[in-house]
């Protein structure tokens, strides 16, 4: 187990924010306000997860390719979502909807979501992000393990999601020592359930905690039953001015 720090040493001083990672809004179709929204300037986008039907889908959807399209004209990294199910998602399915993603959406990376981060799974992961890079030069990967992987693993991905879970977790969670030696870049956070009289207080622990991409949302999951990631956040035209260049419209 990594040595951890609690956050209210304030032993880490992350510095401020470079933007959002958008986790994976609802389906274009489903949402098409949101995902307009996000072609607009102002918000510091990192990029968003493109996740059309629990991946790219049997063929390609013109509602999607749309989307993608006017993000990609705006600059906006789109990633393709492929869910490594905690290990037991076969390499050749994983490379196989990657593939799909490229050659239909012409996605700049993949958010591997629910990524094993054991030791034992460290060159099962090695052998899958290989394969994921060999698809273009400049694929950007994100390692969705939700909390602190083994330390290994940050070779692997350029970024780690290092925090995916409830406000009320993420208010007393703990940071692992080992993230020191990298720079806040290279971590995420997700975090919902956030209210709005503590988003302050959110973007304070995330800032001790060194995430340079984050998505807070006062969204929640309903107790299991809702994705708490497929609308934007009621607050979200406040987040962007606390973070960004301006205010969306």
């Amino acid at each position: 187990m990594p040595h951890l720090t609690s956050t209210a040493a304030g032993t880490r001083t992350g510095g401020d924010h470079a933007g959002f990672g958008i986790p994976g809004l609802a389906h274009p179709l489903l949402a098409p306000t949101e995902w307009g929204g996000l072609a607009r300037p102002g918000a510091p986008l990192h990029w968003v997860v493109l996740d059309v039907a629990d991946g790219p889908g049997l063929r390609p959807d013109p509602h999607c390719l749309e989307a993608v399209g006017r993000l990609r004209t705006a600059g906006v990294r789109v990633l393709g979502h492929l869910d490594a199910a905690h290990g037991f998602r076969s390499h050749g399915d994983l490379v196989a909807d990657a593939q799909r993603f490229t050659d239909w959406y012409r996605v700049g990376g993949f958010l591997l979501d629910r990524c094993p981060g054991d030791r034992d799974a460290l060159s099962t992961v090695r052998r899958t992000v290989g394969a994921l890079r060999g698809l273009r030069d400049d694929t950007h990967i994100v390692l969705g393990h939700g909390t602190h992987p083994h330390p290994g693993f940050v070779e692997l991905g350029d970024q780690l999601v290092t925090f995916c879970g409830r406000w009320a977790d993420y208010r007393w969670s703990q940071v692992a020592e080992w993230t020191a030696d990298h720079p806040p870049e290279r971590f995420c956070h997700f975090v919902h359930g956030v209210p709005r009289p503590h988003l302050e207080e959110a973007l304070r622990i995330a800032r001790w905690q060194g995430a340079g991409t984050i998505w807070f949302t006062d969204r929640t999951d309903g107790g299991g039953r809702v994705d708490p990631w497929e609308t934007m956040p009621g607050y979200w035209d406040e987040i962007v001015s606390r973070i960004g260049t301006g205010v969306s419209e």
